[in-house]
């Protein structure tokens, strides 16, 4: 016997359309500009058609969206079960799809139709923080797994599964999230030319509460930026920094030769988007003067600590957005 899959349709954007999927026993999705779809037969010639009538979309766009439509039009089958959510009551309200696609502009905002007869409500705060996870997804469109899919249906969960399902907390949850969040803030950093990197260092050093002095451009004399207290180096700690924005990582002989235009009075900052090797770290290490090696974690962690420090400058290298996350 076919195994009936499990959907969720958002209502729009925030479940603004939420009355209608319900008081009508619809779900719908929009790009309504496509027309009827009923004689689309695979997914390369919706995505053709997505093209032709979406011509400003990206390719990814365009695969992410068609993707989403197929399913609707093709993949979804009478006897599914579908899910959508109203964000302002916390409710889920489950159904089942009881017809082919259609294409309907008259009924409400969105036009590509499925009729459901809704079954069952429930609160969101009623399932697991896994289920919620699962469900939190932004896509119009996706299928629902399976874990989650007993939860909504309030069929009972048994031990093993409830162990499998508790062992994806909110902290590991908020954990994976920090974790992506780093890796694209230091995608957007890696992508700066050398001179806005020079400048994004610069402007670390300045949220941290030093002055700087940038070196002119061109000149490669072992430095490029130097920070003290009042700017001038006239104040202790004077800050010597070195900016190397590539791929490859620096060498022993790389630092040694930062470390040998040090005078005695000054520290060093050697700064590498492509990291350090082991003997390069042993140099800095046995140094006379006390010097920071700075690779590309170190100084995104460094952003994300001082950024509300920033001046508008340098946070135009690296527009960030602060997120809130529950306690």
């Amino acid at each position: 016997m076919k195994k009936n899959n499990f959907w969720m349709v958002r209502a729009g954007e925030g479940g603004r359309l939420i009355e209608d999927f319900l008081s009508k026993n619809i779900v719908a999705i929009g790009w309504n500009d496509l027309g009827g779809l009923n004689n689309i037969e695979d997914l390369d010639q919706l995505k053709a058609k997505f093209r032709e009538i979406y011509p400003e979309a990206s390719d990814g766009q365009v695969n992410n969206n068609a993707g989403q439509i197929y399913r609707f039009l093709r993949v979804f089958k009478e006897g599914d079960h579908v899910v959508t959510y109203d964000s302002s009551g916390r409710i889920y309200s489950v159904g089942k799809i009881t017809s082919d696609y259609r294409y309907d502009s008259n009924l409400i905002e969105y036009h590509h139709i499925r009729d459901v007869e809704w079954l069952r409500k429930v609160p969101r705060d009623d399932l697991s923080t896994t289920s919620k996870n699962s469900l939190g997804s932004t896509l119009s469109i996706f299928q629902i797994k399976d874990l989650t899919v007993k939860e909504l249906l309030g069929k009972p969960v048994d031990k093993e599964e409830e162990i499998e399902r508790e062992e994806e907390t909110l902290d590991v949850i908020k954990e994976d999230m920090e974790a992506k969040a780093l890796e694209f803030i230091k995608d957007q950093v890696f992508q700066l030319s050398w001179e806005d990197m020079e400048e994004l260092v610069a402007g670390v050093l300045r949220g941290m509460g030093y002055k700087t002095i940038m070196t002119p451009k061109g000149s490669d004399r072992g430095k490029d930026i130097m920070a003290s207290p009042d700017g001038l180096g006239l104040e202790d700690p004077k800050i010597l920094v070195e900016v190397k924005h590539r791929k490859a990582s620096m060498g022993s002989s790389d630092v040694r030769s930062f470390l040998g235009g040090l005078r005695a009075n000054e520290k060093g900052v050697y700064v590498s988007t492509g990291g350090f090797s082991k003997e390069a770290r042993y140099e800095a290490d046995r140094a006379i003067n006390p010097t920071t090696l700075v690779d590309l974690d170190m100084l995104v962690s460094l952003i994300i600590q001082h950024y509300d420090n920033f001046d508008p400058e340098t946070r135009a290298l690296v527009p960030l957005k602060k997120i809130y996350w529950p306690l």
